[in-house]
């Protein structure tokens, strides 16, 4: 019997994060002499194995969320918790929102323990120190509560060489969506990638990926490709604003070498998006040439050329038009994003913003809606909840059953009310 057990809270929410970690452990092969690894979805998986768990010296309940997840999370910790008279049971967070707001993680989440940052160097370091009660106080990327109940905070972690990491994990059977890139030069205020990523952009390396995409292909059959990217026409961009065509064309043709003819290859569609700006008829012909998806998911975020300024978001109005327009010219259908209710915006920005949706439903168009929620580490933190305007509820509602809007903007409205109450006054 292994002296720990690593359990990973699995679900489709979080499910690639699981991948990437699990890829970043098999970088560090002699952990697995000391620790099995397991999953669940619910405590009753947990409760079910408790026997099997008692054997081992330490668990270690692992959880990657993201903020609209909290409560759920808390519940699950709550839950669990009361099995620690029967386990040595710990538990450590990471991902969007432990790296967020790390000392509420720990103070009102209830984890013994929030990994600040990327996470492919902290995880394995953390879990060998864990399991040989080794000290964490010089270990970059970790928040907890010393012996004496103070927070030790050790900072975000540095950013990681994608390159040397695989993001998936052939041993537990665990591929899916590669990220591509990481990492976003535009910082909009809204958005965490990033504040948590770095502006930098970071691709991983054709030579990687043919090795990566050729295991998944030999092992298990792996037939089809997505790409995880803020901006999956960055790809191969030294700063991440430009089109790179011919390192793009590079990635597409090794995806095609490694996966051989029957291949399906799915860019700028989720879970990557491509930005208005970068549609041109260039990347949109060679996106033609290979990518099996016919639509683009197209980040507008709004009609008003004043609330993208004051987003940061770094295009214009007149970029998504001309983007819609191109798309449709080459056969692709633009799934377009839209956020409601962004700090700042007046009526006038919201029948800008229900004129371009009008605009563009009449192009071909379809419209993704969202409403604004506050997340942690980004310029929009402490902003106003999202709401969205009767004139552009009206319209949602008049596009809907048209087939033409679609998205979960009305639950997202009333997670930005409880979001905001959790970020302002820690009220869960």
């Amino acid at each position: 019997m292994k002296k720990a057990k690593l359990l990973f809270w699995n679900t489709s929410l979080n499910k690639y994060s699981v991948n990437a970690l699990l890829g970043a452990l098999e970088n560090s092969c002699e952990l697995f002499d000391i620790i099995d690894i397991g999953f669940f979805t619910k405590p009753a998986d947990i409760y079910a194995d408790i026997d099997d768990l008692k054997k081992h010296e330490i668990i270690i309940a692992a959880f990657s969320f993201f903020t609209p997840q909290i409560w759920n999370v808390h519940d699950l910790i709550t839950q669990l918790k009361s099995i620690r008279n029967e386990l040595n049971i710990i538990f450590v967070a990471g991902g969007p929102h432990a790296t967020g707001d790390p000392v509420r993680t720990v103070t009102r989440l209830g984890f013994d323990y929030a990994l600040i940052g990327e996470s492919e160097v902290t995880f394995p370091a953390f879990i060998l120190r864990i399991i040989e009660r080794m000290d964490l106080s010089d270990l970059k990327g970790v928040c907890y509560k010393d012996q004496d109940g103070n927070i030790v905070n050790t900072g975000q972690s540095d950013p990681v060489d994608i390159t040397k990491f695989t993001p998936i994990s052939l041993r537990f059977g665990r591929i899916g969506p590669i990220e591509i890139t990481r990492g976003c030069p535009y910082g909009c205020s809204f958005c965490q990638t990033g504040h948590i990523m770095g502006r930098c952009t970071r691709h991983r390396t054709t030579e990687q990926l043919f090795d990566i995409l050729k295991a998944m292909r030999t092992e298990r059959n792996a037939k089809i490709f997505r790409a995880i990217a803020p901006n999956a026409l960055s790809y191969g961009s030294d700063n991440g604003l430009n089109v790179n065509l011919p390192e793009l064309e590079k990635l597409l043709i090794t995806v095609r070498k490694a996966f051989g003819p029957e291949c399906r290859i799915y860019l700028g569609t989720f879970p990557s998006e491509v930005r208005p700006n970068n549609v041109t008829n260039e990347s949109m012909g060679l996106l033609k040439r290979f990518v099996t998806n016919n639509n683009l998911i197209i980040g507008a975020q709004s009609g008003s050329d004043r609330i993208l300024k004051s987003s940061h978001r770094g295009h214009t109005v007149d970029d998504v038009y001309n983007a819609v327009r191109i798309a449709r010219k080459h056969g692709f259908i633009a799934n377009v994003d839209f956020i409601f209710g962004l700090p700042g915006e007046t009526i006038e920005d919201a029948e800008m913003t229900i004129r371009m949706m009008s605009d563009l439903a009449a192009m071909g168009a379809r419209i993704h809606a969202h409403t604004f929620m506050p997340l942690p580490q980004t310029r929009y933190e402490q902003a106003p909840y999202g709401r969205v305007r009767q004139q552009i509820r009206d319209r949602i509602r008049d596009l809907t059953p048209k087939g033409i809007v679609y998205g979960n903007w009305e639950e997202q409205e009333r997670l930005s009310e409880k979001i905001h109450a959790y970020l302002v006054n820690g009220i869960l």
